[in-house]
């Protein structure tokens, strides 16, 4: 009996004493509440997060053919000359009218000095042949003789001739010899540089070509320096002459005062000095206008800038020689550029003048706003220097690009400045 219980008593703490049953294992997959209620509301935020992308790119167009462009204005030579002096450097900043470079003007300064003399000279005898209207005038109206007119002619001839005189003496002198100053220094720059191109060529420094072409220019330069030579020599001459035709003209005035008694006035003297003077009036305005074109070409020694702008690709060096037309260098106004964006033609269906734009430069990584100004009359293709043609009938549709021309709002100098050729993602919003 006492076995018994003992065996119940060990058996005794197994047995649990009022334990609640497990609970069941909770649901799996889309049957769990939780994992039901986080997938509806992801698919709601990526529905809402769709939606509100379809919305923004519903009305933009956009294109990442797209550059700055902007206004380049070429600087280029109006006359020939050697270049003096350089007054900017490369890629630097110049304002409208300020000097660039300048031209020798010692050339075209004698030029403006032999258009001035020339226009004395007319209006010396504009004033001599004026002068003989009158007088002619009152000769024949008192019944003067045709001697008075004839003397007056010839002291007008006189004042010419003393004019011309004076002119050959001065200026066309001073202007022969200021050729052979000019052709004597060409003549002997021109010498030691074949002096120091001889030694260069026995050390085979320098090619055969090279010291022919110092010698050509040497001998070259040597007969200019003799033909202006010359041309001294023919001043001279001239210079002579003036005065034997000056002398001539003052016998010529001393036989008219003899004639003045026996001579009657002609009628037709009044007619002849007006046509005269006329004439002479019309010369004077000739030689004004030679010597403004020579004031002119003077003034375009001094090369200004003609915007304000950065002066970039200089192609000119002090002592270079320039012909009309040649490129100097270019001045680019970096205050006035736009964007032209390349859009597929797909793309301009709802595009116009005036909507919102939105420029991103690849150069800052900065979004700036602007506005479509305009759209090109044509395609880039059509545009281009080589379009396209179609002879064989292979033909392959290929959507083509517009030129989109976007105007920028002002942006400081400080945030951006932009350069044209700049890479650039432009959008437009069609709404």
């Amino acid at each position: 009996m006492s076995i018994e219980i003992e065996v119940g008593l060990e058996n005794a703490t197994r047995i649990p004493l009022n334990e609640e049953p497990p609970p069941p294992p909770a649901p799996k997959g889309f049957a769990n509440p939780r994992v039901r209620k986080m997938l509806i509301g992801g698919g709601i935020a990526v529905l809402a997060i769709v939606a509100a992308l379809l919305l923004y790119y519903r009305n933009r167009e956009s294109t990442d053919d797209a550059q700055v462009d902007g206004h380049i204005t070429p600087i280029a030579a109006k006359i020939s000359g050697r270049i003096q002096e350089v007054l900017v450097n490369d890629n630097e900043a110049v304002k409208a009218g300020q000097v660039l470079l300048k031209i020798d003007p010692r050339d075209y300064q004698a030029a403006v000095d032999q258009a001035q003399a020339a226009l004395d000279v007319a209006e010396s005898d504009a004033l001599s042949a004026g002068a003989d209207v009158p007088r002619t005038k009152s000769d024949v109206a008192s019944g003067n003789s045709s001697a008075d007119a004839a003397l007056l002619a010839a002291e007008a001839q006189l004042i010419q001739a003393q004019t011309q005189y004076d002119q050959a003496q001065t200026a066309d002198l001073a202007y022969a010899q200021a050729n052979i100053d000019k052709s004597h220094a060409n003549a002997e720059f021109a010498k030691a540089d074949v002096a120091r191109y001889k030694p260069l060529l026995d050390k085979g420094e320098i090619s055969k070509q090279q010291y022919d072409a110092a010698k050509a220019n040497a001998d070259a330069t040597d007969s200019s320096l003799r033909a202006d030579q010359e041309k001294l020599k023919q001043a001279n001459r001239n210079v002579e002459m003036m005065k034997a035709q000056m002398d001539a003209f003052k016998a010529r005035v001393a036989q008219a005062r003899a004639a003045v008694l026996t001579a009657q006035a002609d009628s037709h003297q009044v007619t002849m000095r007006t046509a005269d003077a006329r004439s002479k009036l019309a010369k004077v305005e000739q030689a004004r206008a030679s010597l403004e074109a020579a004031k002119l070409n003077l003034s375009y020694t001094e090369v200004v800038a003609p915007v304000d702008g950065v002066a970039t690709h200089k192609q000119v060096e002090n002592g270079q020689i320039v012909q009309i037309g040649q490129g100097l260098l270019v001045v680019v106004p970096l205050q006035d550029v736009w964007v032209t964006a390349n859009f597929k033609e797909t793309q301009l269906r709802g595009m116009k003048a005036g909507q919102k734009a939105e420029v991103t430069v690849d150069t800052y990584g900065k979004t700036f706003s602007g506005h479509v100004d305009s759209i090109a009359g044509a395609t880039g293709a059509v545009l281009s220097l080589l379009p396209p043609e179609n002879a064989t009938g292979n033909y392959v549709k290929v959507v083509q690009r517009v030129p989109v021309k976007i105007v920028l709002d002002p942006i400081p100098p400080e945030k951006a400045i932009l350069r044209p050729g700049m890479n650039v993602d432009a959008t437009v919003i069609t709404e």
